[in-house]
């Protein structure tokens, strides 16, 4: 898609609410767009938003194999509460036995490029088969989230998998979104209430500070420059 085009659905979508960009989308892609909830309250609000619109936009999430207890029971609980179906994906075994027996079963603590690894495994190729006959994907993505995503807009080209990639939250800040969680009964991930204030794998994140930037619980060892686990990483120039 051309660089005009993307600029154009980005003048759609100015002053509309993160509800009425998931509902423009949906027209725009109907039958070819879906949605990744990587189970954090950005992407329940989304899941919020799609439920009680009964958009024509399936949910999926990628399983690791290393999520928490947590994640997995939101999983039932946001199936149960919205009466819908969340697809999930897994890394192939293989690839997965493969890198454990060769790098070691927490190769991810070794160096970025061992976790990268780690990531493009569980993440990274799921995600490509989850992807795959759509012509655009949903995510959760913020401005406020991290110093890697301060550019994003609304609508964007996802060169890596070759389709449109819609942030409708992109603007929103932390406090709105969870303004907007209490106030509207969203079901979220209760590692929030502990602390957590990004959702990823077990081995890989931790609790973070009120005051800390809102990903600094990922990854915590690398810099922040690097904290990005491949879905969302913009090519080089």
């Amino acid at each position: 898609m051309q660089n005009k085009e993307i600029a154009e659905l980005n003048k759609q979508a100015v002053g509309l609410a993160a509800e009425d960009i998931l509902k423009l989308a949906e027209q725009i892609f109907p039958g070819k767009i879906i949605f990744a909830n990587s189970l954090g309250a950005e992407d329940q609000v989304i899941t919020h938003f799609i439920a009680n619109n009964k958009l024509n936009i399936p949910i999926f999430t990628l399983d690791t194999g290393r999520q928490f207890y947590e994640s997995y029971t939101l999983i039932a609980r946001t199936e149960r509460k919205y009466d819908l179906k969340i697809d999930v994906f897994f890394p192939e075994s293989d690839e997965v036995e493969e890198m454990v027996n060769k790098h070691g079963i927490n190769l991810f603590y070794e160096s970025v490029e061992m976790r990268k690894l780690c990531c493009e495994v569980r993440k990274t190729r799921p995600l490509q088969r989850a992807l795959k006959g759509n012509e655009a994907w949903i995510c959760g993505l913020r401005k406020e989230q991290a110093v890697t995503r301060t550019d994003i807009d609304i609508f964007e080209w996802d060169e890596n998998n070759g389709l449109i990639k819609i942030n409708p939250l992109a603007d929103w800040t932390e406090e709105k979104l969870w303004q907007f969680v209490k106030e509207n009964d969203v079901t979220y991930n209760l590692l929030h209430d502990k602390g957590f204030r990004s959702i990823g794998c077990a081995p890989c994140t931790r609790a973070a500070a009120s005051d800390a930037d809102v990903r600094s619980g990922r990854w915590w060892w690398e810099n922040p420059d690097t904290k990005e686990c491949g879905l969302h990483n913009k090519p080089a120039g």
